[in-house]
């Protein structure tokens, strides 16, 4: 691959004492039973995480690989990414990463959704899943470490993937409007503001219903609007427990980034893009979070847009 366009920026880095503070005060707005406080990371290889190393810690770091201007209107099918190449980018090489992107049509046979889950370096380990349309349904699948190349975009937490502290956030029976993550992201921007602070984790829906999307194949025409996108992508309501990888940022200071971007596995075969649970009552949230030092913009389209974000 030609070598990459690369710009690193510094991320605001409050304390993690300071963000559990902040979250558990504004998550009360959003759900019922709140709890959030710093805490030793677990052994995320463990169910129900299922991750390939087991911390998220050590030297964190976000990075926005390509863009979704690569998908829309039509398919750059010629962008494609290895793994590896990303984590010498941002400066991690044998490092450990998890998030959401683009999976690799070239090797999976068709456009799909990547749930990236790898630690990498000489004796690399993944459990990297992906979900693609198959009979009008979703099919899950993994790659292994040989198969670590992407497509058109991603959004990556990377760490060295010791155990270390860690954000832990409960939050149970939604009862405001938005999802999640955009819940958390939007109590940051509330306290931060122009200054971008970047999150990272798992986490983990252990009660109730998803709605999550996968991409079927590249459409052949256009995609011009949001509502031309949502016709063209597959919903569907998944079932818990889903394993949620996920990046945000509290802020973007004009850097063309995907400011949340949500990618969920099984090992019930669903798995796909998360947009929000469908049964608020019912829904139980359990994630670990880590604040990232640096967002490492690679490959960012020349020419942007914000549909399909």
């Amino acid at each position: 691959m030609a070598s990459l366009d690369v710009k690193k920026h510094t991320l605001y880095t409050p304390s993690l004492e300071e963000v559990a503070k902040v979250l558990n005060d504004g998550l009360k707005g959003y759900f019922k039973k709140v709890d959030v406080a710093v805490t030793d990371c677990p052994d995320l290889r463990q169910k129900p995480f299922m991750l390939a190393s087991e911390g998220i810690c050590g030297r964190p770091r976000l990075s926005d690989v390509g863009g979704v201007p690569y998908l829309i209107p039509m398919a750059r099918t010629e962008k494609i990414y290895s793994i590896n190449d990303v984590m010498k980018c941002v400066e991690l090489p044998d490092g450990f990463v998890i998030g959401a992107g683009a999976g690799p049509h070239h090797i999976v046979g068709v456009n799909c959704e990547m749930m990236h889950n790898m630690k990498c370096g000489p004796n690399a380990v993944s459990n990297t899943h992906y979900a693609k349309i198959e009979d009008e349904k979703c099919a899950l699948g993994t790659l292994p470490p040989e198969k670590c190349e992407f497509c058109l975009m991603a959004n990556l937490l990377v760490s060295e993937g010791k155990p270390g502290r860690v954000l832990r956030v409960s939050a149970k029976h939604r009862i405001g409007e938005d999802n999640f993550v955009n819940s958390m992201r939007k109590i940051l921007n509330k306290k931060y503001g122009a200054n971008p602070v970047g999150l990272g984790g798992v986490f983990v829906i252990q009660q109730g219903k998803a709605k999550l999307h996968v991409m079927p194949h590249f459409s052949e025409t256009p995609l011009v609007t949001n509502d031309d996108v949502n016709k063209w992508l597959k919903f569907f309501n998944m079932s818990a427990p889903l394993v949620c990888l996920s990046t945000f940022l509290s802020h973007d200071p004009g850097w063309d980034l995907r400011i949340e971007h949500t990618h969920c596995f099984s090992d019930h075969g669903e798995g796909g893009h998360y947009h929000y649970d469908v049964t608020p009552t019912e829904v139980e949230y359990l994630g670990y979070f880590n604040i990232a030092e640096f967002l490492y913009r690679i490959d960012a389209p020349t020419v942007t847009h914000s549909i399909g974000r």
